[in-house]
């Protein structure tokens, strides 16, 4: 079993930045494939980004491309995402994954944290 816990949310205006943190413990072999996926309210959950905890580049979904970044620190076990030039329709419910495969798909990932709420105000 992984354990996934996301911190870092918030309320910010458009235009400004936050920095969501994904600490996972646990059996974290078992997750070597991380992703961000996020929720707005009656919507579905959407791929944001995902990267291998071995190396390579991560994989961005075009809505997000050139404002966000992933990155990590497997000496701590965690996974951030550096969210820049957030716009209101980036608004929802921030949620990290872990997996034992690169995938775009939520129900391709087996552990899931709780969420962090991300509100940007216009």
């Amino acid at each position: 079993q992984v354990q996934l816990v996301e911190s870092g949310g918030g309320l910010v205006q458009a235009g400004g930045s936050l920095r969501l943190s994904c600490a996972a413990s646990g059996r974290t072999s078992s997750g070597d494939f991380t992703g961000w996926f996020r929720q707005a309210p009656g919507e579905e959950r959407e791929f944001v980004g995902c990267v291998w905890r071995h190396g390579g580049s991560p994989l961005y979904a075009d809505s997000v491309r050139g404002r966000f970044t992933i990155s990590r620190d497997n000496a701590k076990n965690t996974m951030y995402l550096q969210m820049n030039s957030l716009k209101p329709e980036d608004s929802g419910v921030y949620y990290c994954a872990a997996g034992d495969k690169f995938a775009i798909t939520w129900s391709d990932y087996n552990y899931w944290g709780q969420g962090t709420q991300v509100t940007v105000s216009s």
